[in-house]
Formats: C-alpha cells, structure tokens, sequence
C-alpha cells in the first residue's frame, strides 16, 4: 500500500506549493527521462535494472551503519574539488537510464544550466558541479549500488514509489524485521527529512565530506547535495508523514535543482577547458585546497 499523505497534519506540505516548472531546454521529451521499464534485451536498462536490485537488497539499517562508520572516518584520500572531479571522467554510473557518458559531463551540464537560469547565485553553481562528487567512493571500494541511485530512508517502510519496488527488496531482511518493517519503523511522526538515515550513497557521503572539511556554502546547498536522489519524497511525495515545517524550504530547494540534475542530460558534451577557470573561483571561495575524503 502506498503511503499517504497527512492533510491534517499542520506540517503537511501542499506538493502544487512544489510542482517544478517544466523545463523547455530538454533534448527530449520530458516522459521520456527516467524510463525504469524492464527491457532484459535492452543492454543499458538490463544494467539499471541490475545495479538497483543489488542496492535493494542490500541495502540494510546495519549496512549503512557500518558505511558510516568506515567512510565518515575521511581518511581514504585527499584531494582538490578539481582532482575529485577530474576522477569522474572515468565514471559511467550504472544506476542510470538517461546518460551513458563519462559522469564529470553531466556535472558540468547541470552547473552550466544553474548559471544560466540564476547567473547571480555562485553557490548554485558550485553545487551543481558538485553535486555527484561522492560518486568518487566507487574508486575506492564501494560497490555502484552503494553509490549511485535513487535513495530512500532505511529503517522504515519502503515506499511504492521506489524504483523496481515490486521484486527487488525480495530478501533484504529488514523487510522481515518488525523494528523496521512498519510506516513509521525507527523514526517518530514528523521528526523531519534531517533526521532520517539515509540508504548509503553519494549524496550522504559528500554531504558529510563537506560538512567535515568546513565548506562555506549555504546550508541549502548542503540539503541539495543530500537530497537530491530522494525521488520518492521530492517527486513521488512519499514519507510526508516524518516533515516538520524547516522541510518545505529544502523541498523548495531540491526541486529548483532537481530540473538542472535531470533535465540537462544529453549527448551535448560542454567545453570543460574552457569552463575551468570558472569553477575554479567557485572553488576557491566556497571549498579551496584539498579536502579529507
């Protein structure tokens, strides 16, 4: 069953407060992004289709924690923003059914679209340039299906609206755990996104990679970088039942990015070289020197 909205909570957040404009720069038609549909002869959904079915079964409350406790430590490596990004060149993400470019190409096709539609808002910028970084877990280690991928909260009752939800938590034994297998499973009513725990994947590692290090962006940014693969809460309006009121502003501010995230992937490459010196301003302002990852 679904989960549902609670109108009668006074923190329910009215999703037409939320609704993204449609965007008019997209190489394709907007229902034609994110197409899930099982397709075995497909090689590229058959791919998708794998990666999220490892993440969900896998994908546990003890899981993450033992994810927490080995990558929260930042002592794996060191590095520039630029050196981290510089890594993606080499990073297909597997999760996804829209791009099969090198991930450093679509930083740059979300930043470049940030800076045009709101030219005065570096931090915005810088934020979606960045917003993938914690991709970089995948050269040290970690699985894609614990990197990349929509992410949910763990704990609690997996919403419907989770990709593949149907067959592909068959086995995932927190679904037989009856600590979490409820709608409200570990959480309290509206004790608010913030204090959900994740699925472990990139954007809960470099949400923490740039809290630890001391970055100077805004903490919206932060909420963005953190947020922005929670689908099923940002778009599909699931898990409304854990909000408190501070939530209506980061919804606002993940769905203002979600349309440069999602909407900008194409095979137009941008000119990298001739974007640096940019970004590397942004950078130096906001996350300059190298950084503990």
């Amino acid at each position: 069953m679904r989960l549902i909205d609670e109108k009668s909570s006074v923190n329910y957040i009215d999703p037409s407060e939320l609704l993204r404009p449609e965007p008019t720069f997209a190489d394709k038609e907007i229902s034609k992004f994110r197409d899930y549909t099982i397709d075995p002869t497909d090689p590229l959904k058959a791919r998708v289709q794998r990666t999220y079915r490892e993440m969900h079964l896998n994908q546990t409350v003890d899981f993450v924690k033992g994810r927490i406790a080995d990558w929260l430590q930042f002592n794996h490596f060191t590095a520039t923003i630029r050196e981290a990004l510089e890594k993606l060149n080499d990073l297909v993400d597997e999760s996804d059914p829209d791009i099969d470019l090198p991930n450093i190409v679509h930083a740059f096709q979300a930043a470049e679209r940030a800076r045009e539609e709101f030219p005065d808002d570096d931090w915005l910028h810088l934020t979606a340039l960045i917003h993938d970084l914690g991709k970089v877990m995948a050269f040290y280690g970690e699985p894609q299906w614990a990197v990349v991928g929509d992410t949910f909260p763990v704990g609690c009752l997996w919403s419907d609206n989770i990709v593949y939800r149907d067959t592909s938590f068959e086995g995932n034994v927190d679904g037989d755990n009856p600590k979490y297998n409820t709608k409200y499973g570990m959480y309290e009513p509206n004790c608010g996104i913030t204090k959900l725990q994740m699925s472990w994947g990139h954007d809960e590692y470099m949400y923490h990679v740039l809290k630890h290090n001391k970055s100077t962006l805004p903490e919206k940014a932060l909420h963005i970088i953190r947020y922005h693969s929670f689908y099923p809460w940002h778009t599909s309006r699931d898990y409304t039942h854990f909000e408190a009121p501070e939530d209506k502003e980061i919804m606002h501010w993940v769905n203002t990015f979600n349309r440069y995230d999602l909407y900008t992937k194409s095979a137009k490459v941008p000119n990298i070289d001739e974007l640096w010196p940019y970004y590397q301003t942004l950078i130096d302002k906001y996350c300059p020197g190298e950084l503990e990852f």
